[in-house]
């Protein structure tokens, strides 16, 4: 910006020395022709000029990249908060940590906690943008609606949910169903991934999305879980095509055979180019991108890969983050 400013100043003297305009496209004897003088006219381009550097400036970014907090579950969340600001993360997910539930919301915790787990994140720069939601709601009544509301307090707008085995699956999706509507008017997209049992793929979270039928319930794609639960079979280049139109975010995790996630993205065998290429055919051009695995290690190995990760994304949509 500074340089920019420079370049405005460096423009206004060459102007007023030589008599000839620092804008392309542009003449003085074009502005005395308008009626301008030649100050009202240098004036003129320069607002102009800002008014397009400033509109360039609050463009909002098409993807949201963050990282979940599950790289750093042995250790407290505050330390996952300050390793993924410092990596250069201005989104967040929230999963697992060192507490008595291993996640850091969930049935237990109070709208009002939520709340100021939320205002942690702001201090360090973070906006919360996704939720795991906690798997013993499903099992008691106003369980899930509790977890949207926990959701919504902490500023979160995506509600993760991993599915379940298929002898839970009607009446595990009964109570989405039910209560997409309350989710909606809390703001809140309740979101599947492909994970173990009835949901194991695009084609099978498809199959329950649009029974549902909800504009509230919505795919979080995950490449890395396509090949896990296919043990390695199924690419999630080809998975991909099933799911046009349902996308709403992404796990940015990968795989490594025989049945290995716990990696850094762009170190195993998604081919995440070809996998967002896909998407973008079926309308996922923007949204959030969360990165879930990173490698193992102490806290400063993982930190690193964070940074890592980061730069990974960065590169794949040509976009800071």
């Amino acid at each position: 910006m500074q340089s920019e400013r420079t370049t405005i100043a460096q423009g206004w003297a060459i102007e007023s020395h030589h008599a000839k305009s620092s804008f392309p496209g542009f003449t003085t004897s074009g502005a005395s022709r308008h009626g301008l003088s030649r100050r009202e006219f240098i004036g003129s381009a320069l607002v102009a000029t800002a008014g397009a550097m400033l509109s360039r400036a609050s463009q909002t970014p098409r993807w949201q990249i963050g990282c979940y907090t599950r790289p750093w579950a042995e250790f407290d969340y505050h330390a996952a908060f300050d390793g993924i600001a410092a990596a250069g993360f201005k989104f967040v997910g929230l999963m697992t940590t060192k507490s008595n539930t291993s996640l850091i919301i969930s049935m237990a915790t109070t709208p009002e906690e939520a709340a100021a787990i939320g205002r942690e994140a702001k201090q360090r720069g973070l906006k919360i943008i996704s939720m795991w939601a906690d798997d013993a709601a499903m099992g008691i009544t106003g369980g899930l609606k509790h977890l949207i509301d926990n959701s919504a307090a902490c500023g979160c707008p995506y509600l993760l949910l991993g599915g379940t085995e298929e002898q839970r699956a009607e009446a595990y999706y009964k109570t989405v169903a039910e209560s997409c509507d309350y989710a909606a008017s809390k703001g809140v997209v309740l979101t599947l991934k492909p994970h173990a049992g009835s949901d194991p793929n695009g084609a099978s979270c498809r199959q329950t999305i649009d029974r549902i039928g909800h504009k509230s319930f919505r795919l979080w794609y995950d490449p890395g879980n396509i090949f896990y639960y296919s043990d390695g079979k199924l690419d999630p280049v080809d998975d991909a095509a099933t799911v046009d139109g349902i996308v709403a975010g992404m796990s940015v995790k990968d795989f490594r055979a025989p049945k290995e996630v716990e990696i850094t993205p762009g170190t195993g065998m998604v081919n995440f180019p070809k996998v967002m290429s896909r998407l973008a055919q079926g309308g996922f051009t923007h949204g959030p991108l969360v990165v879930e695995c990173l490698e193992h290690g102490d806290l400063a190995h993982v930190n690193a890969q964070a940074v890592k990760a980061r730069r990974f994304l960065e590169s794949l949509t040509a976009q800071k983050a």
